[in-house]
């Protein structure tokens, strides 16, 4: 965590008093929640798969394909709120909450007449560690991604270590008739800690194993735990399960031991644990390094007091830094869920699922430009994974081939279940272009050929062939019923008509399909220069919906309209001037909503595609002087730390590198939205959607960038300077240097 540049870690000087404070640590699969007290260490512990059971009957998408051509026919003749009662009766139902396991506790007894005593706490970004320390005693906490289990090494310090050591499940929320039984089983070189749980009125359990080994000392059986006496040192290594009927705890125990060499003593094995899993963290979490010359005084406090410092750099770089470790930490099965990896409490709000009509989407922005292809990786998991639910979705509720996407899943059901009137998430088509374009950037910026990514983009296709199928009076296709999360027009209800989002996901799924299915290009092509062109309404703004008579409600948290700037880049300055116009004027129009971090961000990433670096950069400092950051670096959804919430601190890495870098397969853009307050600084190791690396330096008005390509490529470069052509060979260093102004 030290020396002359960025930070790349935090620290406390006190435990965590609050479990959204606490210091996180993730291998995508497993969580761990780490207090960092020495003397009553507390690690609460997490894992992808522990959501809580639905009714698999209550997870079907509504069966109403036979009524989509009447609903249809009462949209197209005015019947604005006809797609209200498009539902089969059903209430609102919500997906599997996400939960925490338990809490590994090492508590200590203190020896007679100790008073209070100064702690640090950190967090290492480059290792993953998360440790304590009070004079001597210590605790170090990191979740292997090679091992795929939680680690965690306590010393005793100048006196033996004695406490007890429990598995507790007595977190806050945990649901009334949870049955759990715990056992403790010691040995000559430790014990054995296991937990079992089964959700109310359902066969479905989860378990967890907890091996300890220690230096030296005894242990027995104890309320609840094991009690150590007289240890210099202790190994916890844990693992969770989550599967229907009961677990096998002596397989799982099995696999502990075999992680630990014969005879090993638990400082040699915790070496060789960080060992195996540095070498894999390490290299992703250092690809990509932004420096914005903080000073040395603030790159020196702890978190929470450099929060307060809202126009410092030096806060940039730590969030940076932050944001590109926990999205690291939270992708391995899946991608990060709305709270990441992390939960301290079983009441998670939205269910601490995936919400994909904007924040899975936004949180995981950076994951290309920032060479975080193990979240690619995570995101591509999910989407395959649920592909044959998204068929079924696609055939009862529009009755056509291809996939339709859930704007909400808890990742174990795909189906589109989760809607009401206020918000018929059943209606909206637009989520599987969207969910699978990171993955078309993952495919352009590394060059490796995913065998499931043109299949998949040939049946979003499909689904347009099949639901694109009205038309009006000038020929041109129209989308109905359409739906823009998670607005309404004025005076229209929440369905409606060629929503300005679904005009630009149809657009883009056909001609992606097309690029690469040349055998249908030419039909494929034809539909999408068949849809509606965008609408321009009269108050100069690109509209929410093109169809005439269906007016704005610009105070909104959502940006959907705005998808054919960012993501898509369909709407440029560059080669659409007079949309991307429009599009600044829809952005200067839009309200904040109820304030959300999401919203703000998502601002402030179409400002920097339209070239407002000022405009983003207030979005930026809205969010930071809000209060929306735990002393852990996690944020929260609402201003002042409420509702804890990953979209902040996962999306803050893509604003930056969009306000410095931007790319297409044929365009580069080098500080395309400066603000400035960011007068010099360098950001190294971006990657390009043409398949180039690039480190990047601005200061005294002059930029220079390296650009090391994989492929010859020919592109177009944009610079404050101006425009010109820019030829790259693969393998040989490009370097640029213009004026930064």
């Amino acid at each position: 965590m030290t020396g002359s540049g960025p930070v790349h870690g935090t620290w406390e000087a006190a435990p965590a008093a609050r479990w959204e404070d606490a210091f996180l640590c993730g291998n995508g699969r497993h969580g761990a929640m780490v207090t960092g007290d020495p003397d009553d260490e507390a690690v609460v512990v997490t894992h992808h798969t522990l959501v809580r059971p639905v009714d698999p009957a209550d997870t079907r998408p509504p069966r109403l394909a036979a009524e989509l051509p009447a609903l249809q026919d009462r949209l197209l003749a005015g019947e604005w709120d006809a797609a209200d009662r498009f539902t089969d009766g059903r209430g609102l139902r919500w997906v599997g909450a996400f939960h925490p396991a338990f809490r590994v506790r090492v508590r200590r007894r203190e020896p007679p007449g100790t008073g209070p005593r100064a702690v640090r706490r950190e967090v290492d970004f480059a290792t993953g560690v998360a440790s304590s320390v009070r004079e001597g005693r210590a605790s170090r906490v990191f979740v292997s991604r090679a091992d795929d289990v939680i680690v965690q090494y306590v010393t005793g310090g100048r006196a033996p270590l004695t406490g007890t050591v429990t598995l507790d499940p007595g977190l806050p929320g945990a649901p009334h008739g949870l049955a759990v039984v715990r056992d403790a089983a010691p040995d000559d070189r430790g014990g054995l800690l296991t937990l079992r749980a089964r959700y109310p009125g359902s066969d479905v359990t989860f378990s967890g194993v907890t091996l300890v080994l220690t230096a030296g000392g005894r242990t027995e059986a104890g309320p609840g735990g094991l009690e150590v006496t007289g240890a210099a040192g202790l190994l916890l290594l844990t693992r969770v399960h989550r599967r229907r009927g009961e677990p096998d705890l002596r397989e799982a125990a099995a696999a502990l031991r075999a992680l630990v060499p014969e005879g090993a003593a638990p400082a040699g094995a915790y070496a060789g644990l960080l060992a195996r899993h540095g070498a894999l963290h390490r290299a992703a979490y250092e690809r990509v390094v932004l420096d914005l010359g903080g000073s040395a005084a603030d790159r020196a406090l702890p978190g929470s007091a450099l929060l307060r410092r809202t126009d410092s750099p030096a806060l940039l770089e730590r969030l940076f830094a932050a944001g590109r470790y926990h999205l690291l930490s939270a992708s391995g099965m899946l991608p990060p869920r709305l709270t990441g990896l992390w939960t301290g409490d079983w009441d998670t709000a939205w269910s601490g699922a995936f919400t994909t009509d904007a924040n899975l989407n936004l949180q995981i922005a950076s994951a290309a430009p920032a060479a975080l292809g193990e979240v690619s990786e995570a995101h591509a998991a999910l989407v395959y994974g649920q592909w044959a639910d998204w068929r079924d979705n696609a055939r009862e509720v529009f009755g056509a081939r291809g996939v339709v996407a859930p704007a909400h899943t808890d990742g174990v059901s795909g189906h589109a279940y989760h809607f009401e009137r206020r918000y018929p998430l059943h209606l909206w088509t637009a989520g599987a272009d969207w969910l699978l374009h990171p993955l078309v950037e993952h495919a352009e910026t590394t060059g490796a050929a995913d065998p499931r990514l043109a299949p998949a983009l040939a049946e979003v296709a499909r689904f347009y062939e099949d639901f694109l199928t009205r038309t009006g009076p000038d020929g041109r296709v129209v989308i109905v019923p359409s739906y823009s999360p998670e607005n309404r027009p004025v005076g229209g209800g929440w369905g409606a008509v060629d929503a300005t989002m679904d005009i630009a996901a149809a657009r883009h799924a056909l001609t992606t399909a097309a690029d690469r299915h040349p055998a249908d290009a030419e039909r494929l092509r034809a539909l999408a220069g068949r849809l509606p062109a965008y609408r321009v309404n009269g108050d100069g703004a690109l509209a929410e919906w093109a169809r005439p008579g269906l007016a704005d409600r610009y105070d909104h948290r959502h940006l959907s309209h705005l998808y054919p700037v960012w993501p898509l880049g369909e709407i440029n300055p560059y080669d659409t001037p007079g949309l991307a116009r429009a599009a600044h004027r829809a952005l200067e129009l839009r309200g904040a909503g109820n304030g959300s971090a999401h919203g703000r961000l998502h601002h402030a990433l179409v400002a920097a595609r339209l070239g407002d670096g000022e405009r983003a950069a207030d979005a930026l400092h809205r969010v930071l002087g809000g209060d929306f950051f735990h002393a852990s670096l996690m944020s929260a959804h609402y201003p002042g730390r409420d509702v804890y919430n990953a979209d902040a601190a996962h999306t803050l890495p893509a604003v930056l590198i969009e306000l410095l870098v931007q790319s297409t397969p044929a365009r580069l853009v080098l500080l395309p939205a400066l603000p400035a307050a960011f007068p010099g600084g360098e950001l190294r190791g971006v990657r390009t959607r043409f398949g180039a690396e690039v480190d990047l330096g601005w200061r005294d008005g002059v930029c220079t960038a390296a650009v090391r390509p994989s492929r010859t490529v020919r592109v177009d470069l944009r610079t404050p300077a101006g425009a010109r052509t820019l030829d790259l060979v693969a393998g040989v260093e490009r370097v640029v240097r213009v004026s930064a102004r």
